[in-house]
């Protein structure tokens, strides 16, 4: 079981691969298979023999991304350079990969922003094609004299695949709606067609005649006549029809007899099979299941292979990220704890299918039924239906940053924690410990995004997509790369939006503090006139009082005149922290001080008119900057109001999207993906019998105006991070920062004293 709720059982045989495969390729005598890693950590080329599952080789290589293909006698691999902005050319010799060669095709990043991603190679010509994404084009590369022309594509590309004839090359527009058709004899782009939304992986079929789109956006793959354009149908990959997004469909495989159609969709952990036999009356014949996040699918010789993203289970980090260690060893930070895999299965037989299938749903969690109608209980101020009846009215969601369970409440006796691993025990954090105390402490809530750049997709749409979750590795790795997301480019979108966009369909009053805004505008236009531009933006150098201050001015202006929107989503950022950076506040300050202003925040709606028909919800975007006994994606969460149990523990799992679906709920909203439509509501934190006593905030026990004062390698080492933008100084040296800060330098973080992710013994089957 992954700590998203959803379960994994792969069919065949696995092995492990590196951090976060992106692309597998078969070589023309099908005796070699070439994975690309392209994580956050270690990046490297692997050589795999398909027989025996043997890795052959494998070459590390400074920058990578996706981009793979065999030259046609196999003695040479072409590789995506990154954002290094070259393609790297091994030479293949007795199973051996050894650099040879590189194609420039621009100084790299920051000084040009380029980016290979996809290639096509055509021999005849003695030229490769090359798609890049940051600068949305597409390179022609001699590959004799090494020379490369650009020609503009308008929008981020993803892959590309030629024509048998060699006349045609077809590009998915990873930014766009469409796939672009690129005549190589004129050398120009001929026509367009329009697909859905982000489509990435695309193959055509031997006579050239039908060309498959995946589209990562729509749950969907577009099949086309090439020779007119036409969409001839549209197959929905979803194991349900008319699912919300949250299958991200991004691979293709076609069987050797054509008869059968691959598609990974990689936030199913599944394949979905298409008999495709009869072009325009396809049909689904089944699911294959694999592991976590599918990323690339080939066939070859009866047998199918499988690139897995996040490899086969999430774990424990109860070392921490520890970069002193070693720089590239991520075993204990987030971004490089999920190895991925690759897995073999013989093509099934309908019977193996019809098994495959059923293992299928039962990994999965969603289903028409559970999004129709929700867990929960007769009577219980959530509704089990958006529209049903509730108490409550306004919603609060608050979003901090970053934090594990054991960091903050570690040291609670009555929840599941390590206190040796907490970093901010009661006396730094007496309101997140007083609400935990006094309402309900959640010890087993875990976050469904690894970092920031994925958090604050899931936190307010319920689902990264495969542009978020692709090239986030990329940017936190150092290997350069835009933050392209918290609403900063349309590409990283969902196809409908974040819960704002919801809201305004539905008709529901709401407002943003400080989310997704930044420098008094936002991108999205459903924030238009509904985010107030006085409250500060991400910026670790204002106070989170000073933000408790600018809403609370707000707040009452609203309630004034009766105004108050029906959600609020508001950012405390500065538990982030600034790390050792002399003249900012110390970690334990900040963190002291972002607790001081959330206590403040939720005194005031407790003791405002609106009180008893309120509800606040808290919770970390992410957990990717501390250690934890349990799991890395385990964190904090809070749930105070008058509905709200009292002085209670519970244990029930619960996720990102469990919050999101139980305020959906609340506020009449429909599910944004299959993970809130899956998601257990947290209706068992509230009652039906109200309690309306006000929370009483508490002063700071802790120093917020200590001071980074001491010249130090931590001071050094943090004054050279960037923290004026959402995490991008490294994570592994900016955890390790904050852990020498409050335990001091010699400090090293403790051992790892249990590991997995578990499944509370309540919630299993093993007792029926």
């Amino acid at each position: 079981m992954l700590p998203n709720g959803w379960s994994l059982s792969p069919a065949g045989q696995t092995i492990a691969l590196g951090d976060l495969p992106l692309n597998l390729v078969v070589s023309p005598s099908g005796k070699r298979l070439a994975v690309t890693n392209n994580g956050q950590s270690k990046q490297s080329v692997m050589l795999i023999d398909p027989a025996t599952l043997t890795l052959l080789d494998e070459v590390e290589i400074r920058k990578s991304w996706y981009g793979l293909a065999f030259n046609g006698d196999e003695t040479q691999l072409y590789a995506s350079g990154g954002n290094d902005n070259m393609i790297v050319v091994y030479r293949i010799q007795n199973n051996k990969l050894t650099l040879s060669d590189s194609i420039v095709l621009g100084k790299p990043w920051p000084t040009e922003k380029i980016s290979p991603t996809g290639l096509s190679l055509d021999e005849n010509k003695g030229v490769l094609y090359i798609t890049t994404k940051e600068d949305s084009a597409l390179y022609i590369a001699n590959l004799k004299d090494k020379s490369s022309r650009r020609i503009s594509l308008g929008k981020a590309a993803y892959a590309s695949v030629l024509s048998p004839d060699k006349k045609s090359l077809y590009i998915s527009i990873w930014g766009g709606k469409e796939v672009a058709v690129f005549d190589t004899e004129r050398s120009e782009v001929a026509s367009t067609i329009a697909v859905s939304s982000n489509p990435n992986e695309l193959i055509l079929s031997n006579d050239g005649q039908t060309l498959f789109v995946a589209q990562g956006n729509t749950n969907s793959v577009s099949v086309i006549a090439t020779a007119t354009g036409e969409v001839l149908e549209i197959l929905q990959t979803s194991l349900f029809p008319d699912a919300p997004a949250g299958s991200t469909p991004n691979a293709l495989a076609l069987s050797e007899d054509e008869d059968r159609l691959y598609i990974a969709n990689a936030d199913n952990n599944c394949l979905a099979v298409f008999d495709v036999s009869q072009i325009g009356a396809s049909e689904s014949i089944g699911f294959i299941p694999t592991d976590w996040y599918p990323t690339s699918v080939k066939v070859s010789q009866g047998k199918i292979f499988v690139a897995n993203g996040k490899g086969g289970r999430s774990q424990a980090n109860p070392k921490g990220p520890n970069p002193y260690e070693k720089r590239n060893d991520s075993t204990q930070y987030i971004g490089g704890l999920l190895k991925g895999t690759m897995m073999k299965v013989d093509e099934p037989d309908e019977a193996t299918l019809g098994v495959y299938s059923a293992a299928v749903y039962a990994n999965t969690p969603y289903s028409k039924e559970i999004q129709a109608l929700a867990n929960g209980e007769d009577g219980n101020p959530i509704p089990r239906k958006p529209g049903d009846p509730t108490p409550i009215k306004y919603v609060f969601y608050i979003i901090k940053e970053n934090r594990t369970y054991d960091q903050v409440l570690g040291d609670m006796p009555k929840g599941n924690g390590d206190s040796t691993l907490c970093l901010f025990p009661g006396m730094v954090t007496p309101n997140q410990h007083a609400i935990a105390e006094q309402y309900v402490l959640l010890d087993n809530f875990y976050v469904n995004a690894e970092v920031s750049a994925d958090g604050h997709n899931w936190s307010m749409a319920a689902y990264a997509n495969d542009y978020v979750e692709k090239t986030w590795p990329t940017n936190y790795g150092d290997r350069g790369g835009s933050y392209d997301y918290e609403g900063s480019k349309e590409i990283a979108w969902p196809e409908d939006g974040f819960i704002w966009d919801y809201c305004q369909r539905a008709g529901v009053s709401y407002r943003s503090y400080g989310e997704f805004v930044y420098n008094g505008r936002s991108n999205l236009k459903s924030l238009k006139g509904h985010f107030d531009s006085d409250y500060p933006q991400y910026d670790l150098s204002v106070p989170d009082m000073v933000r408790f201050t600018k809403w609370k001015f707000d707040f009452d202006s609203l309630l004034a005149i009766q105004a108050v929107p029906q959600l609020s989503t508001i950012r405390l950022p500065n538990n982030h922290t600034a790390g050792a950076r002399l003249g900012m506040p110390t970690p334990r300050a900040m963190v002291a001080e972002n607790d001081l202003a959330l206590g403040q925040m939720i005194e005031h709606i407790s003791k405002s008119k609106i009180w008893n028909e309120s509800a606040i919800f808290v919770l970390e975007d992410d957990a990717q900057n501390g250690p934890d006994h349990v799991d890395a994606h385990r964190s904090t969460a809070f749930v105070v109001s008058p509905y709200v149990k009292r002085q209670t523990v519970v244990s029930k799992m619960y996720t990102t999207t469990s919050m999101l679906r139980t305020i959906e709920l609340i506020l009449g909203l429909p599910p944004m993906s299959q993970y809130d439509a899956a998601a257990t509501p947290m209706w068992e934190c509230f009652s039906e019998s109200p309690d309306v006593t006000p929370y009483k905030g508490l002063s700071a026990t802790y120093d917020i105006k200590e001071m980074n004062t001491k010249e130090s390698a931590i001071a050094r080492l943090s004054s050279q991070f960037n923290l004026e933008v959402m995490d991008a100084a490294p994570d592994l040296a900016f955890s390790e920062v904050i852990w020498k800060a409050v335990r001091g330098e010699a400090s090293r973080m403790p051992a790892p004293v249990r590991s997995a992710f578990v499944i509370p013994r309540e919630e299993s089957d093993d007792d029926e």
